[in-house]
C-alpha cells in the first residue's frame, strides 16, 4: 500500500509489544489495519502451527528511524518487518537489513518483476486508483481527466495528503501518457506544470491522510470521487457498497518483508518469510485482503471473482503504471517540501 498511508501509533505501546514477546517469540512487524487481519490468518497462524514459534503481530508507520537505531545500537527486537519499495532499498543499501536466502525461499522465477530483491522480497501489490460511489453519480468518471472536470462532476474531491502519486496523477490528468510521466517529472518545467494542474482543482479538494478516509468520503457523500488503496474500495464492496474503481492509468507498487540486520533469530524469520512467499499462503491473504500477490503461483489459485478485484490481474495490470521506487528515492524530499509548501498556500 504505499507512502504516509498507515496507521500511525504510539512508540510506547510497540515497544512493550515487542519487549513482551517470549525469547522464542518471532516478532513480525507489519502497516496493521485490515492487512494485519489478514496476515495473521495466511501467514502468522500458519507459521505457528507448522513451526509451534509464536508470532508476535507488531505495527509500525513506517519510520525508517526505528530500524536504523536498533540495528546501530545493536538491540534489535524485530525478527521480520513490512516495508515498502523504497525503504527496502535504502535500507539494503545502508546495511539495515539482512541479505536473504533464496535458496530457502523458492525459485526466483516464480515471483512477478521487481519482488526479487537483495534484502527483500515482495509479499503484495496495491495500487492508487480512481474511485467513486455509483450510487451518487449517474454517470461514470473513466479517468484522471474526469477527475479534473468539475463541470460535468461537481462537487469535492478527495486526494492523498503528499507528493507522491498526486503528483503523477496531475500530469496524467494533463495528458502525460503513462510512460512518459516521470520523464516529465524529472524536470523542474514537469514539476511546475504538475503543480500548475493542481491548482485548476486545489479549491475543491479535500485531502484524506488515512487509508480508510477514501471509502468514508465517499459514503458519506463529502465528495464525489477520491483517489484511493484498491484493497479498501474492494473490502466495501464486500460489504455491500456500491463504490467502484477505475483501473485504468492506476499506480501500483510492491511492499516487501525484510530482517532487521542482527536479529537474534534470522534463521526463525527467514521460515517465516519463505512460508509467506508460498502460493497457497499468498492465496489465504489475497482472499481476505484485495491486494495482488507475488508469487505468479498464487493468482491461478484464487477463484476469477477475487481475481478480477487484484491489481495483479492481467486486464488491470496492462492499464497500470508502476510507481517508480528509484525516483522518489532521489527525490522524496525536495517534492515533499514543495508540496507542502504549495498546500499550505490558500487556494485561489
Amino acid at each position: 500500500m504505499a507512502p504516509i498511508r498507515r496507521y500511525v501509533l504510539m512508540a510506547c505501546a510497540l515497544a512493550g509489544t515487542a519487549q513482551g514477546a517470549m525469547a522464542r517469540d518471532l516478532v513480525v512487524v507489519s502497516y496493521g489495519g485490515p492487512s494485519k487481519v489478514a496476515q495473521t490468518k495466511a501467514y502468522y497462524e500458519p507459521f505457528r502451527r507448522e513451526t509451534g514459534v509464536n508470532v508476535v503481530g507488531a505495527e509500525w508507520n513506517g519510520e525508517v528511524g526505528k530500524v536504523k537505531a536498533m540495528v546501530d545500537t545493536r538491540s534489535v527486537s524485530w525478527d521480520a518487518v513490512e516495508v515498502e519499495a523504497s525503504l527496502q532499498g535504502r535500507g539494503c543499501d545502508e546495511g539495515m537489513f539482512e541479505k536473504l536466502d533464496y535458496s530457502q525461499i523458492g525459485n526466483k522465477a516464480d515471483f512477478i518483476p521487481g519482488a526479487v530483491q537483495p534484502c527483500a522480497i515482495g509479499t503484495f501489490v496495491s495500487s492508487t486508483v480512481l474511485a467513486y460511489n455509483a450510487d451518487k453519480l449517474k454517470t461514470a468518471p473513466k479517468s484522471w481527466q474526469d477527475f479534473w472536470d468539475v463541470k460535468r462532476f461537481p462537487g469535492k474531491r478527495a486526494m492523498r495528503k503528499g507528493a507522491e502519486y498526486t503528483l503523477e496523477i496531475a500530469l496524467m490528468a494533463d495528458g502525460v501518457p503513462p510512460a512518459e510521466v516521470y520523464k516529465v517529472l524529472s524536470t523542474e518545467a514537469g514539476v511546475t506544470r504538475a503543480f500548475r494542474k493542481l491548482d485548476q482543482i486545489k479549491p475543491y479538494i479535500q485531502w484524506w491522510e488515512s487509508g480508510s478516509q477514501p471509502a468514508q468520503y465517499l459514503l458519506a457523500g463529502d465528495v464525489v470521487m477520491s483517489t484511493s488503496y484498491n484493497g479498501r474500495i474492494t473490502n466495501a464492496r464486500r460489504e455491500g457498497k456500491n463504490l467502484q474503481m477505475v483501473w485504468d492509468q492506476s499506480l501500483y507498487e510492491l511492499d516487501y518483508w525484510a530482517i532487521p540486520k542482527g536479529s537474534p533469530r534470522k534463521a526463525e524469520a527467514m521460515k517465516f518469510i519463505a512460508l509467506a512467499s508460498r502460493p497457497e499462503q499468498q492465496k489465504l491473504y489475497s482472499e481476505q485482503m484485495p491486494y495482488g500477490p507475488t508469487n505468479r503461483k498464487a493468482l491461478a489459485l484464487l477463484p476469477a471473482s477475487v481475481q478480477a478485484e487484484l491489481p495483479t490481474a492481467p486486464q488491470n495490470l496492462r492499464k497500470a503504471m508502476p510507481l517508480d521506487v528509484n525516483f522518489w528515492i532521489d527525490h522524496v524530499e525536495n517534492l515533499e517540501q514543495r508540496f507542502n509548501a504549495w498546500v499550505a498556500k490558500p487556494a485561489t
